[in-house]
């Protein structure tokens, strides 16, 4: 994809098979595996190839996501899809963004966030950070929020092709509904009355920043 125009410029189209799926992230590869589904696409995850999952480094989530999709298509030798995603809240400076996931961690190295107990990531533990830091702003603080999704689709000789979805909304508390993953039970998307976490998985793959980037994906490469 053209950064600059923001429209999918796709040099290479995507062959029905095995395709990676970069990520050990159940609730991702659950997403993507059901968003492939019409396209004769086998998806096959990272964890069941034993697949190593590397440092994201990057600076942006586009970047993250083509060092991920790059590492799996290397090691695989197949085409690999990798997401990055997160939620930006705007009062906070569109923090968590890039280190969404690092919040639910006991100790995530973020300046002021501080550790807590446990192991693991811990999303229960991410949302609660979140709003602690909205509570702390003064009272009438906009709770806006948006998640972005960046998709990176590597073939083993090194080609990718990336596409950046989006999806806005406001924050609530206390979260509500227990399906989806990460921070939707706290995200209400823009027009709707209902949480990521309250939504039929097909409600919620129909408007998603996953669903954003995957219709960018679908125009380009099928």
């Amino acid at each position: 994809m053209n950064e600059e125009s923001k429209e999918p410029q796709a040099i290479r189209k995507l062959a029905p098979g095995r395709l990676v799926i970069a990520s050990h992230n159940e609730g991702k590869v659950r997403e993507i595996r059901a968003l492939l589904a019409p396209y004769g696409i086998e998806p096959v995850s990272a964890a069941s190839l034993d697949l190593p999952e590397p440092e994201e480094t990057g600076t942006t989530f586009v970047a993250n996501a083509e060092l991920k999709a790059m590492q799996a298509a290397d090691l695989s030798g197949l085409p690999a899809l990798a997401d990055d995603s997160g939620l930006c809240v705007e009062a906070l400076g569109n923090a968590p963004g890039i280190f969404s996931a690092r919040w639910g961690l006991p100790d995530p190295g973020i300046e002021g966030i501080e550790p807590e107990a446990g192991e693991g990531r811990d999303f229960d533990r991410a949302m609660r950070r979140v709003n602690a830091k909205l509570d702390a702003l003064p009272e009438g603080t906009s709770r806006a929020a948006h998640f972005v999704c960046a998709l990176a689709l590597a073939w083993p000789d090194g080609h990718v092709e990336w596409f950046e979805g989006r999806v806005d909304g406001t924050l609530i508390w206390p979260p509500r509904g227990d399906k989806g993953f990460g921070y939707d039970p706290m995200f209400v998307p823009e027009g709707h009355g209902r949480s990521f976490g309250e939504m039929a998985p097909e409600a919620k793959h129909a408007m998603s920043h996953r669903a954003d980037a995957f219709a960018q994906l679908v125009a380009a490469v099928f």
